[in-house]
């Protein structure tokens, strides 16, 4: 079973200094049809305006991954961690038993362009985490580089949730392939660019749910950025 979950149909933010659309019920946007997929709970396309941000929050019990597409992404925590998030970066915070953080915008003519990925845990009430690290483009040109697993394979970061993530570069004859295990769910979403998956053509935002499939095929790329994530049932 493949669905199409258009770019046009995510819900939309918008907050002055935050431009934000919700693949999935998020805040003030309900949809009961798509309240997650699998253990995947929440991708929002965040545009944060210069000099501007997320004030201090808390979060507990999920694993929120964080993937900048331009611009860069100051992160403060109450676990002492202060960092800037590039392109090319993944982090991984475990809210765990709890935590707060902030993320702003620091640049004065810039906007942030990044994707805020939360996955439900294995396990509530663990101890808060964090974990940050790099990706080059040619880790992820013409092949999905794992970027996130629970075992933090291949250098990913780790998380802990029964999920992996997988990050690829694809224009014209590239093709990769990601078999899935039976009863595995899968959600492709198209960071930008044109690219096909399981025939189905998608473009910028655009995503693909797929249930009860045996692989993901990825083909046809026109400068084309996709997170594949490899999901519980």
């Amino acid at each position: 079973m493949m669905t199409v979950r258009s770019a046009s149909a995510r819900g939309h933010a918008q907050h002055g200094w935050l431009d934000s659309y919700h693949s999935f019920s998020f805040a003030d946007y309900y949809d009961p049809a798509w309240m997650g997929w699998g253990n995947l709970r929440v991708i929002n396309e965040d545009r944060i305006a210069p000099g501007t941000g997320f004030g201090t929050h808390g979060h507990r019990d999920m694993e929120i991954v964080s993937y900048v597409l331009s611009g860069a992404l100051a992160h403060q925590d109450s676990m002492g961690n202060g960092t800037s998030i590039p392109p090319g970066d993944v982090q991984r915070m475990s809210a765990g038993s709890g935590v707060r953080h902030s993320e702003y915008n620091h640049a004065p003519d810039a906007t942030t362009h990044f994707l805020q990925i939360w996955i439900e845990p294995n396990e509530r009430g663990i101890a808060p985490g964090y974990e940050q690290k790099s990706f080059t483009e040619a880790d992820k040109r013409g092949a999905l580089r794992l970027v996130a697993a629970p075992d933090g394979d291949q250098g990913s970061v780790t998380l802990h949730a029964d999920a992996r993530i997988y990050s690829g570069l694809f224009d014209g004859s590239e093709t990769a392939t990601l078999a899935l295990q039976p009863g595995r769910k899968a959600y492709v979403h198209l960071v930008r660019g044109a690219l096909s998956v399981n025939g189905q053509r998608l473009r910028t935002g655009d995503a693909l749910a797929m249930a009860d499939e045996t692989a993901v095929q990825l083909a046809d790329g026109d400068q084309a950025e996709v997170l594949v994530f490899d999901l519980a049932p």
